[in-house]
């Protein structure tokens, strides 16, 4: 099987209740969907088997290969319908509720796994060790939204595997006006490390009730692309918005017209 790439970035597609029929899920495979996120923080494991049925089997149908990413939740807390980190309540990255799906997600045989709320090195090492303890081979993606995780970079990128720029909680432990600048350092030394990067959160947020992305939304793409960002994200807007196959394939013509100026590399 190969890959569903025509754009060089990786368009990363979040499944939710909107998008989790093997019908949808198959529009979303022909409009460039290259990888599918699972959030944890939402829904049971009997809900995720089902989706990752219909990713694989939309996938073969389409002879290609959907890799998924599970994204394990960490200490998060959750109020009236948002989240955010609680490790002032429990410093234990990894918890028992995490130890349970990375077991689900090792035998349904995901691909990646994206660690929230990283702190150091050690936590990135930790997961390592529980995928190997349990016989998998799963890649681990840390997710930098922590200040303690941008602090600590250099050493979390070194032990990773990819790593997921997750602008949202970034936003909570750094005034706004700082993530760009934050954003554009994490690639650079992504690209340094010959380390996959990804670019998530609010990437095409008004395509949850419009059809159409705003003007600066689409500029945010595209200097995300032109910095080097490997993968670019879908939240919200393919989980729970009214236009998840619309805006996977706007994400793909923005970066197919975005490589047009500065190509980028996929890095395996």
């Amino acid at each position: 099987m190969k890959y569903n790439m025509d754009s060089k970035t990786i368009i990363i597609a979040t499944i939710g209740p909107v998008s989790d029929s093997k019908e949808v899920i198959t529009e979303l495979i022909k409009h460039r969907m290259d990888m599918a996120r699972l959030n944890f923080s939402w829904g049971t494991q009997d809900w995720h088997k089902d989706i990752i049925r219909n990713i694989r089997e939309a996938s073969k149908e389409n002879n290609l290969y959907i890799p998924i990413i599970q994204d394990i939740s960490g200490p998060r807390v959750q109020e009236a319908g948002d989240h955010h980190f609680g490790g002032e309540i429990n410093q234990k990255i990894i918890t028992e509720k995490d130890i349970s799906d990375l077991n689900f997600g090792i035998e349904q045989g995901v691909d990646y796994i994206a660690l929230s709320f990283v702190g150091t090195a050690n936590d990135v090492i930790e997961l390592k060790e529980l995928i190997a303890q349990r016989g998998g081979k799963q890649k681990v993606i840390s997710k930098i939204e922590r200040r303690l995780a941008y602090e600590n970079l250099d050493e979390i990128i070194k032990e990773s595997d990819g790593i997921m720029i997750a602008r949202g909680d970034l936003g909570n432990e750094f005034p706004i006006e700082e993530i760009p600048f934050i954003q554009h350092h994490i690639i650079h030394e992504c690209k340094k490390a010959g380390k996959m990067v990804i670019v998530a959160t609010q990437m095409l947020l008004s395509m949850i009730d419009s059809v159409t992305p705003t003007r600066a939304e689409v500029s945010d793409v595209v200097y995300a692309i032109l910095d080097g960002a490997n993968g670019i994200m879908l939240s919200e807007e393919s989980a729970k918005g009214n236009y998840p196959v619309e805006a996977v394939a706007m994400m793909e013509r923005i970066a197919l017209t975005a490589e047009k100026h500065h190509g980028v590399i996929k890095i395996d």
